[in-house]
């Protein structure tokens, strides 16, 4: 998914991009649940990254971007771990390699597992397993009663 970048220089591409995916999705969709992971690149609420008043404007965590990913779950989605922790603070995937960010859990949740609505009967867990290391981003875990 494509990153708006510093001072926000590609944040019309993101939203046309957003927008097409969606749709791409949506058509996908009709035909079968779909399941998506991976690095979208935004922090959807305020509770998805250790400091959301001073990155307001920064990649990742803008109104647009925001926003286009609240159009996604309007459009028959679910973020999944949001689905069975709503309110969990201090849930992050993502931590930058400055300033010891990991260590002192200053992070973003930037990654998920994002399913059809009507998948979610068969999905008994959604996990980050924020106790890996070997990256900046840690691997999240999609548990299913099929």
């Amino acid at each position: 998914i494509p990153n708006s970048g510093r001072k926000l220089v590609r944040l019309d591409y993101r939203q046309e991009w957003d927008a097409d995916f969606r749709q791409y999705l949506q058509q996908l969709d009709s035909s079968k649940p779909v399941i998506l992971c991976g690095d979208l690149n935004v922090s959807h609420l305020e509770i998805d990254l250790a400091n959301p008043k001073s990155n307001a404007k920064t990649a990742g965590f803008t109104k647009e971007e925001r926003e286009g990913f609240g159009k996604l779950l309007d459009c028959g989605f679910v973020d999944t771990f949001r689905h069975f922790y709503p309110d969990k603070t201090g849930a992050y995937s993502f931590w930058t390699y400055m300033s010891n960010a990991r260590a002192k859990n200053i992070g973003w949740r930037l990654d998920y597992f994002v399913t059809s609505k009507r998948f979610i009967p068969k999905v008994a867990d959604s996990v980050i397993r924020s106790e890996i290391e070997g990256s900046d981003h840690c691997p999240l875990e999609l548990l299913l009663q099929i």
